[in-house]
Parts: structure tokens; sequence; C-alpha cells
């Protein structure tokens, strides 16, 4: 048997994925027009490869060793051919909570607020209202679903040429959805509180009859013939889909193939991502609610950005099915609204296991939160600032509850997520990646894609055992609080699981435009409730939520 040469070797290591991110560089400079890949691995290319892999082998074992990973490289070369759509997940699957038994007890309910309300005598007074209190218009019949949905149909139409929110109208269906809302209330069926209110699906959300493109110009005349889990339920609940709504190319940030989705406080500003037009919709008054997802970020990002209020559930409170998966132990759904209150209802009406997403579990969540404030522990990050000269510890001593100074363990978390998101991710699109189309998804994701398939099997599941011990250092935290406040957790709690809630916190002022500022509270696992009654009443307290954009301002400079 001939020795392949240098070309080859490198050929063959690539091809087996083997080597840290760090191999891509030196594959590279090594490698200018790869041939393709031998079928046969010799000692001599274990040798070369050793510094790769960080072991040193005698001669015997790199015999023994090539021989295994030959036989590897034929099964691979095999598996490789197999037709994978993104909905074929892996036989794998996390649990942010693996020592908590089967919950099989009742679902909780969900009650809104009780508010007195006549209908405001502006539209645009009318648009920014919260679902609760739109409700109350619809059951008190002062406004209809039909009307509503005009509304924010035409609302779409006026701003979107200037924030670019929208990738498809949903207006057929939104019109069958709002009359048969109509017709149900009119005759006593009630369906919840979000029967008949209009609402936006992040465009990686099926829905039958329409493009589902993933915000990628590869995908953006694809439709998937099924309904989302969530888009189901929202129907079930009597809520009204307006609009399928931008995203980040593949859930990356806030460009995608139609351009930029601004942000509608300053135009000049992207709406951060990936959920972009979940948040800048919610935000403009042209949706009642919406529902965006998160991998790292992705409602509590846009929502930052745009002053709106996100909730990321607990991983696996919401089933993803029908959604266009990212990373598999990562990928999150959650509502994206204008007040707390308004993503518990949304919460209350989506969440629990469908048994077509294997991570997706029954556990209860019931509204208004049964535990007085007065009982809560409220964990905070210290700083170089006294409790007493932070506004937001201020405002929580007001309302009773007990703080508590925690730690976060970022270390090891820092250490591991992009590990572990650009390895699913890499391998969620390596249809892409193989035959070399990449060029059509954006400017973002193919350097990570390409590096993903020089992440080790063995390092990705070291990841994931040291992802463990993170898990353990934050149930350890959660033992002494209910919940905690800011604190920059975004890796953190991406892979532990953890819920955590957005809002809007004030505004500042950035190259000559206010902008808004965020706070976040996160909560323990399955603890929506708690997390979002603590939360709520900070809301209620400092009403920073009740702001809004300028937009006006924008679509008449655009208009010249």
């Amino acid at each position: 048997m001939s020795t392949p040469d240098r070309r080859e070797l490198f050929a063959a290591i690539a091809a087996l994925g083997i080597g840290p991110v760090t191999f891509q560089r030196a594959l590279a400079a090594r490698v200018a027009d790869p041939p393709k890949p031998p079928t046969t691995v010799t000692a001599e290319m274990v040798e070369d490869a050793e510094w790769i892999s960080g072991i040193t082998l005698t001669e015997d074992d790199r015999k023994e060793v090539a021989r295994s990973l030959t036989a590897s490289l034929r099964g691979l070369t095999a598996a490789r051919a197999v037709a994978l759509t993104n909905d074929v997940g892996p036989a794998i699957q996390f649990n942010p909570a693996p020592g908590a038994a089967p919950y099989t007890g009742p679902r909780g309910t969900v009650t809104p607020s009780r508010v007195e309300l006549k209908k405001p005598a502006k539209d645009d007074d009318l648009a920014f209202l919260p679902v609760t209190r739109l409700a109350h218009l619809l059951r008190t019949k002062q406004v209809s679903s039909v009307e509503l949905t005009r509304l924010y149909l035409d609302r779409l139409r006026k701003y979107d040429p200037v924030l670019k929110c929208v990738i498809s109208f949903t207006e057929d269906l939104a019109t069958r959805q709002a009359k048969q809302a109509d017709a149900e209330l009119a005759a006593g069926i009630d369906r919840g509180p979000l029967h008949g209110i209009p609402w936006g699906a992040k465009d990686l959300i099926a829905v039958p009859g329409y493009k589902t493109t993933w915000g990628a110009e590869q995908y953006k005349d694809q439709q998937v013939h099924l309904a989302a889990t969530v888009a189901k339920r929202l129907e079930e609940a009597g809520a009204v889909l307006v609009a399928k709504l931008s995203l980040g190319a593949l859930a990356y940030n806030d460009a995608w193939f139609g351009g930029r989705t601004n942000n509608p406080w300053d135009v000049r500003q992207g709406s951060s991502g990936s959920s972009a037009g979940s948040a800048c919709a919610v935000a403009a008054g042209l949706v009642g609610f919406a529902i965006g997802s998160e991998t790292l970020g992705s409602i509590v990002s846009p929502s930052t950005r745009c002053g709106v209020t996100g909730l990321r559930p607990t991983f696996g409170r919401v089933s993803r099915h029908g959604c266009m998966a990212l990373a598999w132990t990562m990928d999150k759904l959650g509502p994206m609204a204008r007040a707390v209150e308004d993503c518990a209802l949304v919460l209350g009406a989506v969440h629990g296991a469908d048994r077509l997403d294997p991570t997706a579990v029954d556990r209860p969540f019931t509204w208004p939160a049964k535990t007085p404030l007065s009982e809560l522990r409220v964990g905070y990050v210290a700083d170089d600032r006294k409790e007493d000269d932070r506004a937001e510890l201020k405002v929580l001593k007001g309302l009773g509850v007990t703080l508590v100074p925690v730690t976060l363990p970022n270390r090891l978390a820092g250490m591991i997520s992009g590990t572990i998101l650009n390895a699913e991710a890499g391998a969620a699109f390596d249809e892409l990646i193989r035959p070399g189309t990449l060029d059509k998804i954006g400017k973002l994701w193919p350097t990570s894609f390409r590096a993903s398939h020089f992440v080790t099997a063995v390092d990705y599941i070291r990841a994931n055992r040291v992802r463990t011990l993170v898990m353990r250092e934050m149930a350890k935290v959660m033992e002494d609080v209910d919940l905690y406040v800011g604190g920059n957790d975004l890796v953190v709690t991406n892979l532990t699981g953890h819920p955590t809630v957005c809002l809007p916190n004030g505004l500042t002022k950035r190259n000559g435009v206010e902008v808004p500022t965020a706070l976040t509270f996160t909560g323990r696992l399955y603890g929506e409730a708690e997390l979002l009654a603590v939360a709520k009443a900070y809301q209620d307290a400092t009403g920073h939520h009740l702001k809004r954009p300028p937009q006006d301002k924008w679509v008449a400079e655009a208009k010249g």
C-alpha cells in the first residue's frame, strides 16, 4: 500500500472531522486544492495527526487506530450519503432538570388581571395596548377582532417599508381567523385571553400555506407543509396570525434576504436579532404580541434593543416541533409583548408536551402566581456599586422582596458555549456545508459552519460534561433564591435552560436619539410564575414599558 502524500493526509483528517477549530487555519494553509479524500487511513497519517488530537501513540497503537479510523471513515462516508432534513434531530436530548420526576398533575390555569377601560379614541393608542386590555375591549364588544386585525395589517404595511420586519403577510388566514373569533365570542364561546388577538410569528415557525424562509436567501421559497405546535396552539387559543416576521438569516442577527430589520427607536440601527421582526413589530405597535426564539440571546437581545418585554421560558417548556432547528440542546421559543402579563398569558396557551418534540415537557404554570412577593428571595450579582446606589434594587426593596447576593458560574460557561452551539449548528446545516453552498445564507454563519467540522466528537462531549458542572453550580445558586435580577448571564442560562424575562428599564441617549435600556430577571427551572410575578411588579412600579418609539418620524423622513 502506498503512503499518501500530505495533501491526502489533510484531506482524510478533514473528512473524519478530527481536530479543534484552530486546525482549520492549518488545513487551509497546507491544502490549497484538496483532492477527494482517500478511503484508507494509515499509521503514518495517524502519526502526523497526533498534534491535532493532543495525544501521543506508540507505533503499534498507530496501526490499530489506523484500522479503526478506516472502518469509521467507511461508515461516515456511507452516513453522509443519507439525506437528512433540518427536522431530523439527533437521538439524544438535553434535559435541564435530569433528576426531576415526571409530572402528571394539572396543567395550571391562567387568568388575566381585571381591567376597566374604554376604547381609546385614537388608533395609535389602541394599537399600543397590551393584550390584557385588548382582551377586555373584545369581551366588552368595544372592538372586534376584525377591526383589530385590519388596524394591525394597515400599520404593518405603513411602517414595514422603513422597519423591514415582515417577510410574509398572512392576510387571508388572519381575516378568516378574525371573523371566526368574532362569531365565537358573540355566541359566548371564549377560548381564553388570546381569543381574537392578532399576533406575528418569527419566520422559522411553520404555518401551512405560507412560506417559512428562515430569513435566508437559500430558503426564501421554502414551504413546510405542517403546522408548528406553537402556531397550532395559538390558533386553538383563538389568536389571529397577521404576519410572518423577519429573522436574521438562519437565526443570526437582524440581516435577512430582504435587508436589515431596523430599530423603531432609531432606524439607523438594526433591531438586533435573531428575533428581529418580532421585537420590532411589537415595539412599533404593529401586532398584539409575537413569538420569537432564542439559542443564545435571540429573544433577550432584540427585546433590549427595541424596548419590549420578552420571555425566554425554561428549555422544554414550549414545543419546537415545526420550527427550524439551530442547536437542539439550546433552542427555545417564547413570547415577546408589551407587558410582562402578556407574556404570561401567551405562555399559558403554548406550554406543555406534544409528543412531537421529545424535549417538550409538562410542568404546571399558574397565573397569577400564588406566592406573595414578601415570601420571595431575589438574588443580585454584586458589583462596585452599593445596594443603595442601584435603582433596580431600590425598587425591589420597595416591593417587599428579600435581596440576596449571588455569584454566577460564568467562567466555565464561557469556555464551552461556542463549541456546543457551533457544533450543533454545523450538524443542523451540514447539507449546505459539504456541497459548498454557503453563499446565500448571509455573511455571519459560513465560517462558524465550516469551523464546526474541526471539532472532535470527544471535545463536543467534553464540553457537554463541563456543561453538567455549570448546571450543578447553577442549581446551588438557585437553592438560595427564587430568582435573581441582572447578571451577565446569557451564556450561562442558555446552557442550563433557566428562564429569563427581559423588560424595558428606561431610556438613554445614543447618537442624539433616545433608545431603550433593559433589565433581566432569571428564575428557577419551570419557575416562570414567580419570575413573572416579580417582573410584573417591577414593571408596574416603574412604567418604562409605556413609552413608545418615534417611528412616525422615521417614516416621514423616509418619504422626504
